[in-house]
């Protein structure tokens, strides 16, 4: 669930406790001092929730920090009027730059300098009545409280560079997503046409061949030679392009085999990782709908494309055969400048042909890609 921006968080929590502690041990010194180093013009315990009250606006300040320092600052007047000239700087000026600080990391420039504003008004009510540094440092700790409203300034724009930059990048992810997406329905698209094109002429010509009229039986069984060899060379071409579909290799040909099944993954991860690969299985095998088997099998041989036959770090396939689901999941090292995205999104292709999900993540030259492919019960 978002957070809400506006909303109180541990760091404001932390932050309002700090202060306010510095807040009660100054009311405590001034309650108690009665030795005439400083003025104290007032000795009363209301000064002690007094000086909570200056300092309890700073919790909500992310609702509206110009409200928070207006209050304040209104507070701390009220302060001055109930117990005239007493230490206040060692809990106000902390607070007033504190409040500089905050308003700097937050809204646009006009807002943030009306709440600047109010955090200098603060630092100056702070010392217009102060036993211990007393006025003549108000030119001074007006001038820190612009160079730390600065410094907010500065995060400020940062955070937004930061944010807008994580926004650009998952964009991009997503565009390149969807371009290898759409490279592989263009591939797909392009090679139908082809071999539809292919069956078409190959079969007019065929066809021609077969109505041709002929004499003799040694011209018969030519004919019929010529019709043979034409109709394997037929094959040959269509099982190219149909390896091609399937993701076979430029010039091998996809032998006409039983498709691929949960069942041939051992051999699949033996041959790519030379004995090095490992398959876990949790649950209790059992036959699975072939569209599942057979998409299972082609997720694990695109994503083992990028993966490296490493014998320190081998190639993990794990099956768990859930009630309603079968968990895929396929993790190792990369190979270095293997085309990720585009052997993920084959594999999220196949996924969401059975209406499953899949989750890829990267991090140090490894990638752990989990697929959930829902099946019968």
């Amino acid at each position: 669930m978002a957070r809400n921006a506006d909303s109180i968080r541990r760091s404001d929590v932390v932050l309002t406790l700090v202060l306010a502690a510095l807040a009660v041990v100054l009311a405590v010194e001034n309650v108690h001092d009665t030795g005439g180093d400083i003025r104290v013009d007032s000795h009363s315990w209301w000064m002690l929730p007094a000086s909570l009250a200056v300092v309890a606006p700073l919790l909500v300040w992310r609702r509206s920090p110009l409200l928070a320092t207006t209050v304040a600052a209104a507070v701390m007047a009220l302060h001055i009027l109930a117990f005239g000239w007493i230490a206040r700087c060692g809990s106000g000026l902390p607070l007033a730059w504190t409040f500089c600080y905050l308003v700097g990391t937050r809204d646009g420039v006009r807002r943030s300098l009306a709440g600047l504003a109010g955090a200098e008004v603060l630092g100056a009510l702070v010392l217009a009545h102060d036993s211990a540094a007393g006025p003549s440092l108000i030119p001074v700790v007006l001038l820190l409280g612009v160079g730390i409203w600065g410094i907010g300034r500065i995060v400020h724009q940062r955070s937004g560079l930061a944010r807008e930059l994580e926004a650009r990048n998952a964009e991009l992810a997503d565009l390149r997503d969807a371009r290898a997406s759409i490279e592989v329905s263009s591939d797909r698209a392009r090679l139908s046409a082809e071999l539809d094109a292919l069956l078409d002429t190959r079969l007019r010509q065929l066809s021609q061949a077969a109505r041709e009229p002929v004499e003799g039986s040694e011209a018969v069984a030519a004919r019929l030679a010529t019709i043979e060899t034409g109709s394997r060379q037929v094959l040959a071409e269509m099982r190219e392009i149909v390896g091609r579909l399937r993701g076979a290799p430029d010039g091998q040909v996809v032998a006409l085999a039983p498709a691929p099944s949960v069942a041939s993954l051992d051999a699949l991860l033996a041959r790519h990782a030379r004995g090095h690969g490992r398959l876990v299985v949790v649950g209790a095998p059992r036959s699975l709908p072939a569209s599942v088997e057979l998409s299972t099998y082609r997720v694990v041989e695109h994503l083992l494309g990028v993966l490296a036959d490493d014998p320190t770090t081998p190639v993990e396939v794990g099956l768990h055969f859930g009630a309603d689901a079968l968990e895929l999941t396929v993790s190792g090292r990369l190979v270095a400048g293997a085309d990720v995205r585009a052997a993920v999104a084959r594999a999220r292709e196949r996924v969401r042909l059975q209406h499953g999900n899949l989750t890829v993540k990267l991090g140090r030259g490894r990638a752990r890609v989990v697929a959930q492919l829902p099946v019968g019960a």
